[in-house]
This record gives C-alpha cells, sequence and structure tokens, in this order.
C-alpha cells in the first residue's frame, strides 16, 4: 500500500510540473473568414481541427470556446469611430474594410470580435495560475490598425491582448514575437513608443512582400530605442537561414526578461505558401514555440499564448500549427 501511495504522489508531482495547453476551437471562431475564394476563407479553422483530431490532439488539451470580445474589450485597443464604421459595414454586407485585400461580409464585425474574444479568453485562462500555455488557430491579427483594417485583418487581437495585460491586469514588460511571413506592421507601430512591449519580429523582406515595412534599422523610438527587433530575411530564406537568426531573437527577449509571451506563429512563412516566397518548415514553428516556452518558464511562470496568424496553404497551416500544440507540451 505504500509503494503503491509513493508510485501516486510522484504521478501527482509529475503532473503538476507539466505545462497545461489550451486550444481555442468552435464554429463561432471558424466565422472568420472571407468568402468567394478569398485566401482567408472560413475552412482554415476546419483544416486544423482535422489535422489536430488526426493526431489525437483533443484528449491532451484543455478546449476553451471562443467569446465574443465587448466594445469595452475592443477599445482597449482600437479608435470608437472605426469600430462605429466596422459595424455598419457588418450590417450592409457592402465594400471594403481597406483598400480592398479585407472585404465587408455581413457579420463580419461579430467574427472579428469573436478572434479578440478568443485570444482574451485564452489569456484570461493563461493567468489563472503558472505553467499555463494556449493556442488559438484563428486570431493573430497583426495588421489591423488602431484605425484601419488591413491584410485580411479587421481587429488586432494580439494588440488588444497587450493593451489588457498592461492596463488589466498590470504587467509591466510583454513580449510579442512574429514568425508570420509579414511584418507585423499593425502592433510594431502601435507600440513603437512603449518601453514595455518587447518585439521580435521575423519576416519576408519588405522589398518582396506586403506590407513592406519591418527594416532591421526599426528598432523603437524614444525611451523604447532598442527594445524592438526586426530580422527582415530574404525571399527563399528557409531553415539555415532560421536557424543563424533564431538566438538572436532569444537572446533578444531574455535580455528584457518579459511577464508574459506572445507568440504569432503565422504558417505563410512555411516553403509552399500561394502568397509569400519564404521556405521554413513546421519544425520551425516547433523549435520556436519549444524555446518560447522554455524562455516563459524561466520568466513568467510558463504563460505564452500562441497565434494562429496567416498560412494559405491549408496543408501548411494544419502541420505547422499541430506542431505548436504539441511543441507548448500536448504530448
Amino acid at each position: 500500500m505504500r509503494a503503491a501511495a509513493a508510485a501516486e504522489a510522484r504521478a501527482e508531482r509529475v503532473n503538476s510540473q507539466r505545462p497545461q495547453v489550451a486550444v481555442v476551437i468552435g464554429e463561432r471562431l471558424a466565422r472568420y473568414g472571407f468568402p468567394e475564394g478569398h485566401p482567408f476563407g472560413p475552412d482554415r479553422h476546419g483544416a486544423f481541427l482535422r489535422e489536430f483530431d488526426r493526431q489525437g490532439l483533443r484528449s491532451r488539451v484543455t478546449l476553451l470556446d471562443p467569446v465574443e470580445a465587448t466594445r469595452a474589450d475592443l477599445e482597449l485597443f482600437h479608435e470608437p469611430t472605426y469600430l462605429d464604421f466596422v459595424r455598419e459595414r457588418s450590417e450592409s454586407g457592402v465594400g471594403s474594410l481597406d483598400g480592398g485585400d479585407t472585404p465587408a461580409y455581413r457579420g463580419v464585425y461579430e467574427a472579428a470580435a469573436c478572434v479578440v474574444g478568443a485570444s482574451l479568453a485564452a489569456m484570461e485562462w493563461i493567468l489563472v495560475r503558472p505553467q499555463r500555455r494556449a493556442f488559438v488557430p484563428i486570431a493573430g491579427l497583426h495588421h489591423a490598425g488602431r484605425a484601419q483594417a488591413a491584410g485580411f485583418c479587421v481587429f488586432n487581437d494580439c494588440g488588444v491582448v497587450i493593451q489588457a495585460l498592461r492596463r488589466r491586469h498590470g504587467l509591466e514588460r510583454v513580449a510579442y514575437v512574429d514568425i508570420d511571413a509579414h511584418h507585423g506592421d499593425g502592433v510594431f507601430y502601435a507600440f513603437q513608443d512603449d518601453p514595455g512591449v518587447i518585439i521580435a519580429d521575423l519576416h519576408e523582406c519588405g522589398r518582396s512582400l506586403y506590407p513592406g515595412t519591418g527594416a532591421a534599422e526599426e528598432q523603437g523610438r524614444g525611451a523604447a530605442a532598442g527594445t524592438k527587433l526586426n530580422v527582415p530575411l530574404e525571399a527563399g530564406a528557409g531553415p539555415a537561414e532560421f536557424a543563424a537568426v533564431w538566438p538572436r531573437m532569444v537572446a533578444h527577449l531574455e535580455h528584457f526578461a518579459p511577464q508574459f509571451v506572445i507568440l504569432q506563429c503565422g504558417a505563410d512563412s512555411v516553403a509552399g505558401d500561394p502568397l509569400t516566397h519564404l521556405q521554413l518548415t513546421s519544425a520551425c514553428h516547433a523549435q520556436a514555440a519549444r524555446e518560447l516556452a522554455a524562455l516563459a518558464d524561466r520568466h513568467c511562470e510558463g504563460r505564452l499564448l500562441a497565434l494562429g496568424g496567416g498560412g494559405y496553404d491549408r496543408g501548411n497551416l494544419a502541420q505547422a500549427w499541430t506542431a505548436v500544440v504539441q511543441a507548448l507540451g500536448a504530448t
């Protein structure tokens, strides 16, 4: 009996040290996607979910339901007049929310607010206690600005989460890491003057890809100078180039000892994406998630939120995102 009790106690200690991983999925989250053959279609959620289930990951994680963000949540980052504009276009379903990349459709306001709500729900779940990590597949909408849509992104859930962590929870240092092929301009320029937001953004060089920003010389302004790291890669760069620059990104984050880590793990940086030119692999995404989880263990009780971001080859996003979920600890 004593041996059995001792074995049970050991198992409990092991389980208590193992990180808990949550994944936000649900039909409401899948509604964020544009119709009529748009690259960011509503089928992206299902493509991830099929591979997620094929690998048996559902039984290894905590499942969270998406919820719609409130107006107060959205106003943490976005201008009220912009929210009114999106609401009007959402009700009419006519026109564009930007120059043409991000079309309006009926219900787009609610769908975009659900992306933000899903990311906030995952953030709150993580904050409840140490060693919690989470992944939201349809999220990481890093191009939207405070007062405009851009690049398939209506509301910037990354920015809202950062603001919530700073304003509602009093965190002083939040790390934002972005390995999407596109520069996370909506996050970078919103916080380029804020020394409490540590950014490390790896992306395809702006000479060959939208939005054309994120030069290495852009390192933050004023009191925030040096807190931002842009790592542009030439078109065609692959795992070797990733391996060469990734340690510099980790060292940058280590220097500032963040209290919470956000990873935007867009799969459009994986070879074969129809819109981009990088040649990374899902193993790169797994490495990023695994090493950031270790960094989070060292500095912020394991607290890491991963957001799916871009990715327009359905097989690529399914493989890269499930690799991230596994690397976060769902094994």
